[in-house]
């Protein structure tokens, strides 16, 4: 059941989004390697402290009202960083990150923070198009014992990410989707 709170903390998410004019339109690339007529430049919106907040806050909303136990935050290097440390912040969880491969030097850890077997762990996302780059993350962390079950993700393009990631047990949970924002799929 949706509240008025989840309802007030959604539209304050998106009208910040569409603030920082983070869409834009022309012919891009995008990370899946699909072809798109639009750009979600997330990165206008995961430096700008009053969209992280936000973000934090609604993802707070959510995780607040489950069992927090042994609960991580975790973002993948380097676009979701920002984004999970906000949400560290506001949930006060600790945080882990994610390298998309291992250092060559010191620890060579691939994952950053303390993470033990059974931690249950939530991983935030900037954009995702199929769920590809962020379903590594999820298969690092479990591989190292940690659960993961949930992916927050503030931008869902609506293009395959909610059901790749359910192929491999995972709920996406978009913050906002791109039809929320004005666009159509």
């Amino acid at each position: 059941m949706v509240t008025t709170e989840e309802i007030s903390l959604k539209n304050e998410l998106i009208r910040l989004l569409k603030e920082v004019n983070c869409v834009k339109f022309g012919n891009f690339t995008l990370a899946s390697g699909k072809q798109s007529k639009y750009y979600v430049d997330i990165k206008k919106a995961t430096t700008n402290p009053k969209v992280l907040k936000a973000a934090a806050k609604l993802v707070n909303y959510y995780v607040s009202k489950e069992n927090n136990e042994n609960l991580k935050i975790a973002g993948v290097e380097l676009g979701s960083v920002s984004i999970a440390t906000a949400v560290s912040l506001e949930t006060e969880k600790d945080l882990l990150i994610i390298r998309k491969k291992a250092k060559e030097y010191g620890t060579k850890n691939k994952i950053e923070g303390e993470l033990n077997p059974g931690d249950n762990v939530i991983v935030m996302e900037d954009v995702t198009t199929t769920g590809g780059s962020v379903s590594r993350a999820v298969d690092e962390i479990r591989a190292v014992s940690g659960n993961v079950n949930k992916i927050y993700v503030i931008v869902d393009r609506q293009e395959g990410a909610k059901e790749n990631l359910a192929e491999n047990n995972v709920e996406l949970i978009p913050l906002v989707t791109i039809e929320e924002l004005g666009l159509n799929k």
